[in-house]
């Protein structure tokens, strides 16, 4: 059938350029080829553009998630330009689209056809902390006695930082029989555990290295348990004495922007922190690289829109973690503590 606005009218044949609907189709998606069984071709299919704005979905009723997501798949279905994943740290599900209007008119269609209505916001920046220095000799304690069989168990860490993308590294190095080595993994899942909460806003630790060399425990009250609570909290304390800080995403930034504007995106990159790569031609525009922290430029695309009205473009790409500014992390913890 073809379609003039709201009327459909049926047809034999359509030729190139027709728009036409075609009912009952349940295997099809967009982007696939319909030919003649005769004659098989198959188109390239085409690749979505960059998505440009990103916020955390959720639904207004609590009780309707799954309906939410279910909904948001069937839109993703018709529209790949659209992108929703979940972020692993911070737990939100984000949508991106190509724009304001873009991510505005999927929620009124959410709203129209499915009947779930969403809140929007700012995707939480997914932070990290890391410590500077190296401590020895850290010592905890953990011990509580109730009544009848009590906790106790004694862990002495050495603490010390790792190269960018290390990770953990744990390290037995236990000599005696002062710990039983059957309590070796229940420290070393307590150390896991307290990394998932770091001691300045609570944002998991990276890049840290322990070593566990000595302790103490009692042949009736020592335990599993009382070892990892022993663990989580020495590693806590270690953390605090070890200059923790803040880790921040890095953005690999392409702007590409008429001439005549290019000084002042360049000057509104600086003041979000950027660090201009290089400049180079592009027919009549600006191509600017630029590397710039995530939570700059969450709210980029209006702002550019304004800049250059409405002809500039950007794309971003993940590159690494850097320290955040001493100034900046107060205002984070701060924000962090109020959450």
């Amino acid at each position: 059938m073809s379609i003039e606005g709201k009327e459909q009218k049926p047809i034999t044949h359509a030729g190139p350029g027709d728009i036409v609907g075609i009912a009952k189709l349940k295997e099809t998606a967009t982007g696939d080829t319909l030919c003649d069984e005769a004659r098989k071709i198959c188109f390239e299919t085409v690749q979505p553009l960059p998505t440009l704005v990103s916020y955390a979905v959720e639904p207004k009723s609590k009780g309707d998630e799954d309906k939410l997501f279910s909904s948001i798949s069937r839109m993703l279905e018709e529209d790949p330009s659209l992108k929703l994943d979940r972020d692993p740290q911070t737990r939100e599900f984000v949508i991106s689209g190509m724009g304001q209007i873009h991510i505005e008119t999927m929620c009124e269609k959410l709203k129209r056809k499915f009947g779930v209505e969403v809140n929007l916001r700012t995707p939480k920046i997914p932070y990290r902390e890391t410590i500077k220095r190296a401590v020895k000799g850290v010592v905890y304690r953990h011990k509580k006695q109730t009544g009848g069989r009590g906790q106790f168990a004694e862990v002495h860490f050495d603490i010390s930082p790792l190269p960018e993308g290390k990770g953990f590294e744990f390290e037995n190095a236990l000599v005696g029989m002062n710990v039983p080595r059957n309590f070796v993994p229940a420290v070393e899942k307590g150390i896991a555990e307290a990394m998932q909460s770091g001691v300045l806003a609570g944002y998991p630790v990276v890049d840290v290295r322990v070593r566990f060399y000595d302790g103490k425990s009692h042949e009736v009250d020592s335990s599993e348990m009382a070892f990892k609570i022993a663990a989580s909290m020495c590693f806590k304390k270690g953390v605090q004495e070890a200059k923790p800080t803040l880790l921040e995403p890095i953005v690999n930034l392409t702007v590409t922007v008429p001439e005549e504007n290019m000084g002042d995106v360049i000057g509104d990159l600086n003041a979000r922190r950027g660090k201009v790569l290089g400049m180079e031609a592009k027919g009549k525009k600006q191509v600017i690289r630029a590397q710039v922290p995530m939570a700059e430029i969450l709210n980029y695309a209006p702002d550019l829109t304004s800049i250059t009205g409405g002809r500039g473009s950007f794309t971003f790409e993940f590159d690494r973690y850097a320290e955040v500014p001493a100034n900046i992390i107060q205002k984070i913890v701060e924000q962090a503590k109020k959450e």
